[in-house]
């Protein structure tokens, strides 16, 4: 069976190529996480660094394989927003409509927030003003949701520039700690001897789950297919292209990393450890320099995750469906954008920054980690992707129909696992179906009035 669904959007222009397609896919995925993350991973695998590179590996490996199911499907496929799409397909209009609402409430926001406050930490520490990491951090929310209103063409030429720029640290680390450490042995010890301040980590699993947020964010290229010149073969090879890239972008860095710093030092560094590894190959001075590079990349993928929570509700109410569809369906005549599903974007993305917060301020009596926990949501709608794909998608061989959803599915069965194993994760699936049940609550609108009158 072949899908062939195609929707005009007369008000949103085709006004992205090749070029920003993959940008956003390596630029939203290269950004905080491989520079936030390598602590975390580093802990869960129990200091060892083999075992912390083969869970990079494996997460890298299911972004490829997902990408390459996902880019299938893409040929087939062009409507509004990537993702919803697809599912609404495989499933029905209501069932994309709950997927719509979970990426626009949940998946989207929560995403935004993180990045906001790691470029805000990392733009404090540069500043030498820790304090004033939340006030940074909703100036650009407020700055970069403002970008994407009024002047999306310029947001989208930052996502190419910041990707570019964003190559700069992570090439040096990479190829100057990966020689350095050869050299001075460094590289063997980090290999040979485990961290002696880890106790005991999470396991390969939970390890690979914190990859995960380093390696998500590439399906938010889909939320912009409606605007990509000719979509069906732009949007497949930017996501094969872009997911192979940063896979081996980040083992290297990784390796370069362990090339300066030992396994002990970077758990002690925690998310300062790419910083500390610049000042060490540069001085203090060059490590200042290239970490204005670092925030640059984290406010890069900042960007891109923007671009997609300000398409969210758009993508409902292009639909019909939801509540207010008119307003949220309008597209600005002059700028081209969807200010109005923009605005609540902020506002979502603002709720869960202090949310966020709260995890700081010790609210919870816990940490609700909204890094990693959406991520392994959206592993459950992926799941029900490779099954839609295995059952009708006959026309593609026996390695695309089976072997790579098979495998897909798998990988995000791993993931899903090491999400079950996290603090306060009952909690944080209670919060969602609470945020769900609003969207059964709004399941009306248009479209479906009139599908139920005929």
């Amino acid at each position: 069976m072949i899908f062939n669904m195609e929707c005009e959007v007369e008000n949103l222009q085709k006004k992205y190529g090749f070029w920003t397609a993959t940008a956003m896919v390596v630029g939203i995925v290269i950004g905080s996480g491989v520079f936030f993350k390598a602590d975390d991973v580093l802990v869960a695998s129990g200091g060892s660094l083999p075992t912390a590179l083969f869970a990079w590996l494996i997460g890298g490996s299911i972004m490829v394989v997902t990408a390459y199911v996902f880019s299938k499907i893409a040929t087939r496929i062009e409507k509004v927003n990537g993702l919803v799409d697809y599912f609404e397909a495989a499933y029905g209009q209501r069932a994309g409509y709950l997927v719509a609402w979970f990426m626009t409430f949940v998946y989207y926001p929560t995403l935004v927030a993180v990045l906001a406050w790691v470029s805000a930490s990392y733009t404090a520490g540069l500043l030498g003003a820790e304090q004033s990491v939340w006030p940074v951090a909703a100036i650009y929310l407020v700055v970069f949701f403002c970008l994407n209103c009024y002047s999306p063409v310029l947001a989208g030429r930052w996502q190419v520039s910041s990707t570019i720029i964003k190559m700069v640290p992570l090439a040096v680390v990479a190829v100057v700690g990966s020689v350095c450490g050869l050299m001075n042995g460094q590289t063997i010890q980090s290999f040979t001897h485990v961290a002696q301040t880890v106790s005991s980590g999470g396991g390969l699993a939970v390890a690979t789950l914190s990859t995960a947020f380093a390696y998500e964010g590439w399906i938010i290229a889909t939320s912009i297919n409606a605007e990509l010149k000719d979509a069906k073969k732009t949007l497949p090879k930017a996501l094969i292209v872009g997911a192979v890239a940063v896979v081996i972008i980040y083992m290297l860095y990784y390796l370069g990393i362990s090339g300066i710093l030992s396994n002990d030092q970077v758990i002690a560094a925690g998310n300062d450890a790419p910083v500390k590894v610049l000042a060490i190959i540069f001085g203090n001075l060059g490590g200042t320099f290239l970490t204005v590079f670092v925030v640059i990349s984290c406010l890069g993928t900042l960007n891109g995750l923007v671009m997609g929570s300000a398409r969210g509700m758009y993508s409902i109410a292009s639909r019909g469906l939801g509540p207010k569809v008119d307003f949220f369906n309008q597209v600005n005549k002059k700028t081209n954008s969807t200010i109005n599903s923009a605005f609540l974007g902020f506002v979502l993305s603002v709720f869960w920054l202090g949310v966020w917060y709260g995890n700081f301020a010790g609210w919870w009596n816990g940490f609700m980690d909204i890094s990693e926990l959406p991520i392994a949501f959206l592993y459950v709608i992926y799941i029900s992707i490779y099954v839609w794909v295995m059952k009708n998608f006959d026309d593609l061989g026996f390695m695309g129909r089976v072997i790579a959803p098979f495998l897909a599915g798998a990988g995000s069965l791993f993931i899903i696992w090491g999400a079950i194993q996290k603090d306060m994760f009952l909690h944080f699936v209670m919060v969602t179906l609470v945020i769900m049940c609003f969207g059964f609550v709004f399941m009306n609108g248009k479209s479906l009035s009139a599908k139920s009158g005929e």
